[in-house]
């Protein structure tokens, strides 16, 4: 399939794909027109990486869970080095909640200060 069917059937652009491929996360084959020709595979490796990217993974984040696909595992998540990239990101949003929660906390008292009638939800 070319570009433009990757594009539409994945959801994404035909520069994002592009962009994947410069970063070597995807790589196509040329037909004997020049056209970049793409297979199944890619079509389920755009969807992976798309799938993390939309829940905060950094492009560079998705590189295990493409290479571990391109190994044959089942789900790109199946891997070591894909559970670790997901152990760091569950610590760093943990990390965002506590962040979070101590402004809200700090944000709150300053309500109540200024405002000793107001009501905080909480």
């Amino acid at each position: 399939m070319r570009i433009g069917e990757l594009a539409e059937r994945t959801g994404v652009s035909t520069r994002s794909i592009r962009y994947y491929e410069q970063n070597g996360l995807l790589s196509s084959r040329r037909g004997p027109n020049g056209y970049r020709e793409y297979t199944e595979e890619d079509v389920r490796l755009v969807s992976e990486i798309r799938a993390l990217l939309s829940v905060g993974f950094t492009l560079a984040d998705t590189r295990p869970f493409v290479d571990c696909l391109r190994r044959g595992h089942s789900t790109g998540g199946s891997c070591a080095e894909s559970v670790e990239v997901y152990e760091r990101k569950l610590t760093e949003i943990d990390e965002e909640i506590r962040i979070l929660l101590a402004r809200r906390a700090e944000v709150a008292a300053q309500l109540a200060q200024s405002c000793p009638g107001c009501f905080v939800r909480g």
